[in-house]
């Protein structure tokens, strides 16, 4: 049984009701998942909270996937979801508890996320290359920023991605155009060629960009 194989055997096992493929299916992407909120939000806490609340609404939410778009899409968009919703509500922010388990209306759901987001010291290590092409990338309006993390750090395929934004190929094209000269405008304008050399292009400005988030 390959890779995709075996996860879609999960997500079927998860959507019958086996806590246990559940709990694999959560254990297999919750870094993935992490990263992909960080880069959204710039703040390790707030991606830990996050990611917790996305995985939250997957085990609620599990028994409804109906396959028309790929689990990891489906896994996306609720994280996508969950960033816009934080933001909408800011002003009335509610803290989730990271040690509380999650009841279902069959059942106790036994996992709870770990609480993987990096000690002060750990992100103090991260170069100071990454965290200026960070800043360019948080920068970027939403729905740029949306595309340009999902592809360029991400490695999503535009199909992929019209899945989770909710909108056709094409626009998803355009966006990820716009984004990366907004990018590449964004650090011209914060001094890039003297801050990264003259020889500096906008993909090898997102090769620069933390792919992987360290976690202790």
């Amino acid at each position: 049984m390959d890779v995709t194989e075996d996860r879609d055997w999960l997500v079927w096992q998860a959507k019958s009701g086996d806590k246990e493929a559940l709990e694999q299916l959560i254990s297999r992407n919750e870094r993935r998942i992490y990263n992909y909120i960080y880069k959204l939000t710039g703040d390790p806490h707030d991606a830990a909270d996050l990611t917790q609340e996305t995985f939250l609404r997957v085990c609620t939410s599990i028994r409804y996937f109906r396959g028309e778009a790929s689990f990891v899409s489906w896994l996306y968009k609720i994280a996508s979801n969950v960033c816009v919703d934080r933001a909408r509500r800011r002003t009335r922010k509610r803290t989730l508890s990271i040690d509380a388990p999650l009841t279902l209306e069959d059942g106790e759901c036994a996992w709870v996320l770990r609480d993987d987001s990096p000690e002060p010291d750990v992100i103090a290590e991260s170069t100071e290359v990454r965290e200026f092409v960070r800043r360019g990338i948080a920068a970027l309006p939403v729905d740029y920023r949306t595309v340009v993390v999902l592809h360029d750090l991400q490695d999503l395929s535009y199909r992929e991605i019209a899945d989770v934004v909710g909108c056709p190929i094409g626009t998803v094209k355009s966006r990820l155009n716009r984004g990366r000269r907004a990018l590449k405008q964004g650090l011209m304008g914060r001094g890039a060629r003297e801050y990264l050399g003259g020889g500096w292009d906008v993909d090898g400005c997102l090769a620069r960009a933390p792919r992987l988030l360290p976690v202790s």
